[in-house]
């Protein structure tokens, strides 16, 4: 038996052994061996079973065999281009996929959100930020429906109804503001890209048009974060969209 065959092996028994444990599945896709390594390490502390793949095709086997929990994936992979690995892995799962990668253009961060993405993050990034923001995405119920009455910071949002209420009792919101909050309490944790939330609320031919949503967000803020300067559930991810954290 080769060496390599036989690493391949041992890592093979240690993810089974993890997962029969019951613990989150989480698959690392990336060529980089040091931060293989340095994933693996800080997601096995913290109670997460790891799974990791060096190439797309690599990724799109271990998914097809077993579904993780969620993916970490680079798009910079020696074999397939990773937005064609981000669409196969989308294609069999609504699980949260979070996107690492060098390339730090709004594009390239628009593209992959817009490709099924929930979040990216650009290297080098700060451990202690992709931990926070897979605790997030984990969050996230896949494939459920929103809660009809969540919770943001000191308000209640009943969706049915149509009302906020808050310390000091309601909250009017516009109706724009209500299009905009349904869109976001309905992707808790998940970052949503700015040009959807424009298209959904005002149409295609308003996608360029990022001033609305700032003007809005700045609103909603205002109304409902504790304090709006330094919001703790209505996130801004300058130049991609934004997120409700719960």
């Amino acid at each position: 038996m080769s060496e390599r065959h036989e690493r391949s092996e041992q890592r093979e028994r240690s993810e089974r052994s993890e997962r029969t444990t019951g613990h989150r599945e989480i698959l690392i896709v990336d060529d980089e061996p040091a931060l293989l390594r340095t994933l693996r390490i800080n997601l096995s502390a913290r109670q997460y079973a790891v799974r990791t793949a060096a190439t797309g095709g690599e990724a799109l086997d271990r998914a097809a065999h077993s579904l993780p929990d969620a993916v970490l994936l680079d798009l910079g992979l020696p074999d397939l281009d990773g937005m064609d690995v981000l669409r196969g892995l989308r294609t069999r799962s609504a699980m949260p996929i979070i996107v690492l990668s060098g390339r730090a253009d709004a594009a390239d961060k628009v593209g992959a959100l817009d490709a099924g993405a929930d979040d990216y993050l650009t290297k080098p990034f700060l451990m202690d930020e992709l931990l926070a923001r897979l605790r997030a995405v984990l969050r996230r119920p896949t494939g459920a429906a929103p809660p009809v009455r969540p919770v943001l910071g000191d308000h209640t949002v009943d969706l049915a109804a149509t009302t906020v209420t808050g310390p000091n009792g309601a909250v009017r919101l516009t109706p724009t503001e209500w299009r905009i909050l349904a869109l976001l309490l309905a992707n808790p944790g998940r970052l949503v890209p700015g040009r959807q939330i424009l298209r959904e609320v005002w149409g295609p031919a308003q996608e360029a048009r990022g001033n609305y949503l700032r003007v809005y967000l700045a609103g909603l803020r205002r109304k409902l974060e504790r304090d709006p300067a330094r919001p703790r559930h209505l996130i801004t991810e300058p130049g991609i969209g934004y997120r409700y954290e719960p």
